[in-house]
């Protein structure tokens, strides 16, 4: 018997298997199971399990026991090397899946890690999709992520249903690979977009401006962006409880510049931003949200922070 009530009026639906429950992966996980699938999760955190439990999936005791019967499989971790623990190796997802299944890898990889993993799939008669999504926490927990894919057109229109649960804007950017390289561009303009807002934030402040309007009026005109938006609270009030950690925008930013360098593309803004990002990890904030941002350029006006 399902233990999603919801999933037995639409029982041609896939059953999915949900790797990676963290600030991104549990409330996904939990819009799927309000959208009718039924979601078996497994990750680390005991807690997670509990939670997805609570919102009507099935927690999972290992890998293998969570992606067995699933139809789909969706991966939501933090990196290249998890990505690569949780699906090679014996207890792995490509040796415990079985033929036939969609694995839909939504981190932020490198490209050629979304090209590998698709090729040894393909050996074990599994498909993937590369997915990243752009949104953050917000996004994630409204289900109205962008989701950038990489793979066959065949697959991207099996998967459209699960991903429409999931986000707003779904787009196939082509072969495998082609959603990670998306998503790299993505947080190449994010982190020049937040670093650039911080430095308003604080020349704005230094010149004794009501910051509040200041942010409101420039929201409205061309300066206005999603990033303003979202963040605006978080400069604010100095609210960096994360929703994407500078940890992991330091990761894509690294992903962005060597996969810039590779195909011959130049990066100055972005790779000054990179280092910025460096430099606000070096210092100790990388549990931070990436609005922290604001916290380097502070520190470089003098403040004490």
């Amino acid at each position: 018997m399902s233990s999603n009530p919801a999933a037995s009026s639409h029982p041609t639906r896939p059953a999915v298997a949900w790797i990676g429950l963290g600030i991104m992966g549990s409330p996904m996980s939990e819009n799927l199971i309000k959208a009718g699938y039924d979601v078996t999760g497994f990750t680390l955190e005991q807690d997670k399990l509990e939670r997805l439990a609570g919102a009507g999936g099935t927690a999972a005791g290992s890998i293998a026991e969570a992606v067995r019967d699933a139809d789909v499989v969706i991966t939501m971790v933090p990196a290249s090397p998890h990505v690569e623990a949780i699906a090679y190796g014996p207890d792995g997802i490509l040796e415990n899946a079985r033929s036939g299944a969609l694995l839909i890898d939504m981190s932020s990889i490198t490209p050629q890690t979304s090209v590998d993993l698709a090729k040894a799939a393909a050996e074990k008669g599994i498909r993937v999709l590369d997915a990243p999504v752009s949104g953050g926490e917000a996004g994630a927990v409204e289900a109205v992520l962008s989701i950038m894919v990489g793979g066959e057109r065949a697959d991207f229109d099996e998967a459209e249903p699960v991903f429409e649960a999931l986000g707003k804007t779904i787009v196939l950017c082509g072969p495998h690979g082609s959603g990670q390289t998306v998503k790299a561009a993505n947080q190449l303009i994010v982190a020049v977009n937040i670093q650039a807002c911080a430095e308003a934030v604080v020349f704005l402040e230094k010149s004794g401006v009501d910051l509040t309007a200041a942010l409101d009026v420039l929201g409205g005109g061309l300066a206005g962006s999603t990033v303003l938006t979202r963040k605006k609270d978080n400069f604010l009030n100095r609210d960096f409880k994360p929703g994407f950690r500078i940890d992991l925008h330091h990761k894509d930013m690294d992903i962005v510049t060597d996969a810039a360098r590779n195909v011959g593309a130049a990066l100055p803004v972005g790779a000054v931003v990179a280092q910025l990002v460096a430099g606000l990890r070096a210092q100790g904030d990388g549990g931070l949200d990436h609005s922290a941002l604001l916290r380097g350029v502070e520190r470089l006006s003098g403040a004490q922070v």
